[in-house]
């Protein structure tokens, strides 16, 4: 896809979804109410209205049109997605201790850790109900699957972040469980309430797997060439929060021993001095790090295109082709 096509993939695909993307954002307002405890819409409003692309319950909409669906599920299993979002980022947030997102101070800087903990378990619970309203037992395992797994990546990201001794295998691990598993089983469910061949759900999850993997990769190496006012993040801020994202893993794998020591005194320990983050990017740009992690998105990005040919031809899976190669077009 060209990269300077004025419509983007994520635009059209809302386009094309519009109405069922209008019942969705209603059904999401309607079950994050609360009878007795007002506090729960009032937090869970702040970051459900903030914008952002709804990309997540999109990919089960599409996934189910594509697959012919003909039903009402998809917009509880979209809605469900959403909620699983909206609750792990009102949990990061508290574990990151973030003042903001989406361009907008946190819920837990507007009210306190406390709510924002409590108030993502709500929707946690709200997930779950809608999960079990479609009756498939397939799809409340694969969402409730990805809700472990989504947990598991985030305690491992927690203990791996500021560990030199995590490697790509590590960064993968962590990156299927942090992004990518929603992904995945946002395209998947899509597949499986539609009743198509096995081998089709499996490409919806390959798909998925893929798409976030090379969304996550992209996301990590714009920390450190992307352009603040597009991303809503300054360069380097996740070497001085000490993340160990993929162009670092690159560097300190092929580190001289004074190099090394570097990474130990900024990464592990965090004594950064004023000049170490062009220091960090003059050691990426030796070893060609950079370079090397936006071939990786772009190579996770053609396994996502891939592994949509055995899918029905039709219009939607043009546009989830050109989303996968949006993600890394970011990068050029």
């Amino acid at each position: 896809m060209d990269a300077k096509v004025s419509t983007k993939p994520h635009e059209m695909l809302a386009a094309t979804l519009s109405d069922e993307m209008a019942a969705v954002n209603t059904l999401i307002r309607t079950r994050m109410a609360s009878e007795h405890a007002p506090r729960i819409p009032e937090v869970t409003a702040h970051l459900v209205e903030a914008g952002g692309k709804r990309l997540r319950p999109m990919l089960t909409l599409a996934a189910a049109r594509l697959c012919g669906y003909q039903g009402e599920d998809h917009v509880k299993l979209a809605a469900t997605v959403e909620f699983i979002h909206t609750a792990t980022l009102l949990h990061d947030d508290v574990v990151d201790e973030s003042g903001q997102r989406r361009g907008r101070p946190t819920a837990n800087l507007l009210w306190d850790n406390k709510s924002s903990v409590l108030v993502g378990d709500y929707l946690f619970a709200r997930s779950f109900q809608l999960m079990v309203e479609t009756g498939s037992l397939r799809v409340l395992d694969i969402l409730a699957n990805a809700a472990a797994t989504i947990a598991e990546g985030e305690v491992l990201q927690m203990t791996a972040a500021s560990d030199l001794r995590t490697d790509e295998s590590i960064y993968l691990q962590v990156v299927r469980g942090k992004t990518a598993a929603l992904f995945s089983a946002a395209t998947e469910v899509g597949g499986v309430i539609a009743g198509v061949p096995e081998a089709q759900v499996k490409a919806l999850f390959d798909y998925g797997d893929a798409l976030g993997i090379a969304f996550q990769i992209a996301d990590d190496l714009l920390d450190y060439q992307g352009d603040a006012k597009a991303t809503g993040k300054n360069v380097g801020d996740d070497f001085r929060e000490r993340k160990l994202t993929l162009p670092v893993i690159k560097a300190v794998a092929q580190a001289t021993e004074e190099e090394r020591a570097f990474w130990v005194r900024t990464i592990e320990k965090g004594k950064q001095t004023e000049g170490d983050l062009g220091e960090a990017l003059a050691l990426m740009e030796k070893y060609g790090t950079l370079e090397a992690t936006r071939a990786d998105a772009r190579a996770w990005a053609a396994k996502a295109r891939a592994a949509l040919e055995v899918l029905p031809n039709h219009e939607i899976r043009a546009m989830l082709s050109d989303l996968a190669d949006y993600v890394v077009a970011r990068l050029n």
